[in-house]
């Protein structure tokens, strides 16, 4: 655990060394304001929730989320860095997590500082509380969705920008599994079962049951087993990568 712990201090130290993380958070909460005030309608709306600002989450991790994995592996990788990291003495599962912690971390930091949407909305009314924190909980956990797959493509190449739009196509196809017009068309063609296993698969199935202030134990094992998943495929690939 101890060595985990080094390599989530070292890579999360790395992110705030550029001016990387300080652009990202920036334009993070920029957008989350903008889509929750201009486009989502906050204010007009006259409903005392955050629906119009946690509507957008996925659909802004479907851009921003790739632009902090495609790093994670790939600039490693391209610098010869990688070499480096595999003589300490840590294995490739510690390194993984590690990296991936603290690339989960940031993304939650980021999160957190969207802290004065929720203070405006108990400003203005009488919220309940209690489902905006299962929202934030959804949110994280989908962020963490997206940063699995996106380390895992980002272990599969040297280049960023390739890491950067194969995360942004596949978080893409798992968001759009759970959307009713998706359903709808397969509905027609597919059993029911298969159906609703296409939905079952969706970060917006799941974090849209989450964010209306239901934490089920099977949407939390559904982002567990999502995470583990991609986290098993990225040592995976970096082990069959060594040899390259």
């Amino acid at each position: 655990m101890n060595k985990v712990l080094v390599v989530f201090r070292r890579e999360l130290r790395s992110y705030f060394a550029t001016p990387l993380a300080y652009v990202f958070i920036v334009i993070f909460l920029v957008l989350a304001a903008v889509f929750t005030f201009q486009v989502g309608g906050f204010l007009e709306r006259n409903q005392a929730d955050l629906q119009s600002f946690f509507r957008w989450h996925p659909w802004l991790y479907l851009v921003l989320i790739p632009a902090i994995s495609m790093r994670l592996w790939a600039e490693e990788r391209n610098s010869g860095s990688i070499e480096l990291l595999m003589t300490f003495p840590i294995t490739l599962w510690q390194a993984v997590v590690g990296k991936f912690l603290a690339a989960w971390c940031f993304a939650g930091i980021a999160l957190a500082l969207t802290f004065p949407v929720w203070i405006t909305v108990n400003y203005l009314g009488s919220p309940d509380n209690g489902a905006i924190v299962a929202a934030y909980v959804g949110s994280f956990l989908m962020a963490g969705g997206f940063l699995s797959i996106g380390m895992c493509l980002s272990a599969a190449t040297r280049n960023q920008v390739v890491a950067f739009i194969t995360a942004a196509l596949v978080g893409f196809v798992f968001l759009l599994a759970g959307f009713p017009l998706v359903l709808d068309f397969v509905r027609g063609v597919l059993p029911q079962s298969i159906v609703d296993a296409i939905a079952s698969l969706s970060f917006f199935t799941h974090f849209d049951a989450i964010s209306k202030g239901v934490i089920d134990l099977r949407d939390l094992c559904y982002f567990a087993a999502l995470i583990g998943f991609w986290l098993a495929a990225t040592a995976l690939v970096l082990d069959m990568k060594k040899a390259e």
